[in-house]
């Protein structure tokens, strides 16, 4: 197993440059800046409408140093494709490809074009950074929002429909390597892009991104908030790698422990405000079953 990134041996090249136009504890942020150092220099963009079109710049100004193409909302995986066509009758295999899309362009508009470049095995990396609405546009749930949460269109008793689980429906492609991975663990983010990138065909990595403005918190909480979802077993951190799953780092080490109750999250955000206590029941309850599953396999696991 390839050692695990430190802030001591993590690379010191910069691709952001000091200064974009995210908003005050933008998750975003963090994430796009460590998973540029495990893409490396030799990378082409393709983004979509969406809150990072917005932070890497606006012409005449780019917060980033690597090639980008800004796309259709619903085009990014078919434009990723014609990308990756073109290096190949330049003859440059080895550049890599990623797309990198929130939650709307990914779960929602996304969608097609993701599953028919998958399906046919092109080659790229797809990256989603998830902040589970629409920010960009005023905050409009979209198919990541999780379930009573509100938003700007759904004001009065909150998201009906539970959050879309997006890396499932990628791994139900077959795909060599499905991650996910969190803004409050930018190493693990790190270290899981640097495997994508050792692997050939379509890969993809859904990423947890904790937005102050639509989620309702103060941004210096960011990181705080982006752990709780790991520790109360809402969002868990995982890999599977050739068909077979892992628990990862943080939710890993969870496995036997005693984890926090999810009304600890849901407290801190405003979005979550018309939660009702027996709402918060059935959610944990939801999360213990599942993690309940996590803590059969590894006790079979161990037997073999």
């Amino acid at each position: 197993m390839a050692q695990k990134t430190t802030i001591l041996n993590l690379t010191a090249e910069e691709f952001v440059h000091p200064g974009n136009r995210a908003c005050a504890g933008c998750g975003l942020s963090i994430i796009y800046r460590i998973g540029l150092k495990a893409l490396g220099r030799d990378t082409i963009l393709v983004v979509p409408p969406s809150c990072l079109t917005v932070l890497q710049g606006l012409y005449p100004i780019a917060a980033t140093q690597l090639p980008c193409l800004n796309v259709t909302f619903a085009s990014t995986a078919a434009a990723a494709t014609g990308v990756l066509g073109a290096l190949r009758a330049q003859g440059r295999e080895n550049t890599t490809v990623a797309a990198w899309a929130g939650d709307g362009g990914t779960s929602d508009i996304g969608l097609q074009a993701l599953s028919g470049a998958c399906e046919r095995g092109e080659n790229f990396i797809f990256i989603c950074y998830d902040n589970e609405a629409y920010m960009n546009t005023g905050v409009q749930r979209s198919g990541t929002t999780p379930r009573h949460v509100i938003t700007t269109t759904t004001p009065i008793t909150g998201k009906q429909q539970k959050k879309k689980d997006v890396p499932a429906i990628m791994a139900a492609h077959g795909l060599d390597y499905v991650a996910t991975a969190s803004a409050a663990f930018p190493l693990d983010l790190y270290d899981k892009i640097r495997t994508a990138k050792t692997i050939f065909g379509p890969r993809y990595v859904h990423v947890h991104t904790p937005c102050p403005a639509g989620w309702g918190f103060t941004p210096r909480y960011t990181m705080k908030i982006g752990r709780l979802a790991v520790e109360t077993g809402l969002f868990d951190l995982y890999e599977i790698v050739n068909g077979e799953f892992r628990l990862t780092g943080p939710s890993l080490k969870l496995l036997g422990k005693k984890r926090k109750p999810v009304g600890d999250y849901f407290k801190t955000q405003s979005r979550f405000r018309k939660l009702t206590p027996a709402q918060i029941d059935e959610i944990q309850d939801e999360v213990d079953a599942k993690w309940a599953g996590y803590e059969k396999i590894g006790a079979e696991e161990a037997v073999c």
